[in-house]
């Protein structure tokens, strides 16, 4: 009984985190704290409920048949006690939007000011965070900008907007001094990819021209250190190249690539106050002609060339200009 007191709210954030993530590294990354504070927060857990929970190995971490079912009970009251936060958070006063990489780019600045002149009482403030849902699914966010689809059905999205792709070398790469590239010109080097928020998967390259080494990353800061030592090279939105300059990092076009979809998601069940206004200034400095509505939930679940404007196909209810 003494040891089941001891059972506390972070203890099960964290085993949620480890499932998600794979392996006790990534879900350190994902939370902010060290691999050894995953692995006390696990331990703890499994005393706490007199059992194990996760089955340990060299490469990655599953669960036992148990921890699957607490993994589930888990969910459940992780998402209850966010219901509650976001309830008490509505009183709040700023409306919070998440993002992984680089927000919106270039019109990130524009959105603010727009946003405090017809908002004043409202300040919009933007968050970064590493998870795949840009802080959404972790209370951390009120609304989140994300450039990958979402499966995940608690949460809705729309599409605002479309970006260009670019590659990102470093500046003594002969790459360099070239004004733009072609993904077959990218392949001869190895390409770093974060495949948990990142935008670049080797689907990006034609079937038999992808690049045969590939450098796995955590984040934009892991991502950029690597091209800046010359040891990767990598391909992102234009969002990167606006909101992370970095010495030693040159940004060039990508001619053949195709653009990436930004879209905004929130709660399904829990859509912020002001989401409406916060989609259709999205949508003007997009130059997009209208904002979606909010009884869509359009994502890329229906095939993301569909949601990409005239030249992909038949576009969104926000309409390309």
């Amino acid at each position: 009984m003494n040891e089941r007191a001891d059972l506390q709210l972070r203890h099960l954030a964290v085993l949620v985190a480890v499932a998600d993530a794979g392996t006790f590294t990534d879900a350190a990354h994902d939370l902010g704290v060290s691999q050894a504070a995953v692995s006390r927060s696990i331990a703890a857990l499994e005393a706490a409920l007199g059992t194990r929970l996760v089955q340990r190995t060299t490469r990655q971490v599953g669960l036992t048949g148990v921890g699957v079912q607490v993994l589930a009970g888990s969910r459940r009251v992780l998402e209850e006690v966010g219901h509650l936060q976001r309830l008490v958070e509505q009183a709040q006063t700023e409306l919070r939007v998440g993002y992984a990489w680089a927000a919106l780019g270039r019109h990130t600045r524009r959105l603010q000011k727009t946003w405090a002149a017809e908002h004043p009482q409202t300040p919009l403030v933007f968050v970064q965070s590493g998870s795949v849902t840009a802080g959404l699914s972790e209370g951390l966010a009120d609304v989140a900008v994300v450039r990958r689809p979402l499966t995940d059905p608690r949460f809705a999205t729309a599409l605002v907007g479309v970006e260009s792709r670019v590659a990102a070398v470093a500046t003594d790469n002969a790459l360099a001094r070239l004004r733009s590239l072609r993904l077959a010109e990218l392949a001869r080097y190895t390409v770093a990819i974060d495949d948990r928020t990142g935008t670049t998967t080797l689907d990006l390259w034609p079937p038999g021209t992808a690049p045969t080494s590939v450098r796995p990353t955590h984040g934009v800061d892991e991502w950029l250190t690597l091209i800046a030592a010359g040891q990767a090279v990598g391909v992102t939105s234009e969002a990167t190249a606006h909101q992370n300059p970095r010495p030693g990092v040159a940004y060039r076009a990508v001619r053949d690539a195709q653009p990436i979809p930004v879209l905004l998601a929130w709660w399904k069940d829990d859509p912020p106050e002001l989401l409406a206004d916060l989609l259709r200034l999205t949508c003007e400095i997009y130059g997009r002609a209208e904002p979606p509505s909010l009884g869509l939930s359009l994502g890329l679940d229906q095939g993301s060339r569909s949601n990409l404007g005239p030249r992909f196909g038949s576009p969104p209810t926000c309409v390309g200009s």
